[in-house]
């Protein structure tokens, strides 16, 4: 879709489209893998103990998809907003994979939601340097 766009993508230029790019793609994996992780331990035997993973997951599918949305338009574009929405996704993203690796070694869902949560918190933070590299 970026490709689409009939104007420069704006802040972050050409050079940082890949970036940009792997933050989208990412962002959705991990809604994705959130959304999933916390429907499966919904059926889970022990599901009292996976309230907070639960809690978690929901809250960071939410914060990914927004931050999706937030990236995916350039009219306008607002760098420090941008900034602040990656740096919330990054967070949401840390305190979600920490919890679904507390359950990783008993639960596969949330070793597999753990990894794709690091994932997006990585590349949330490639993006937030890129920003940075814009605004100097």
């Amino acid at each position: 879709m970026l490709d689409t766009y009939p104007a420069d993508i704006g802040a972050l230029g050409a050079e940082h489209r890949p970036v940009l790019l792997r933050v989208i793609d990412h962002t959705l994996e991990c809604a994705q893998a959130c959304t999933a992780c916390a429907d499966a331990c919904l059926r889970e035997s022990d599901v009292e103990d996976l309230r907070a993973c639960i809690r978690l997951n929901l809250d960071c599918a939410d914060i990914c998809e927004t931050t999706a949305r937030v990236l995916s338009r350039h009219t306008g574009f607002d760098a420090n907003l941008a900034r602040a929405t990656l740096e919330a996704c990054a967070q949401a993203c840390r305190s979600c994979g920490d919890e679904c690796a507390r359950h990783a070694a008993m639960h596969e869902h949330c070793r597999v939601c753990a990894d794709a949560c690091r994932r997006c918190e990585q590349a949330c933070h490639e993006l937030i340097a890129a920003l940075g590299a814009t605004a100097a």
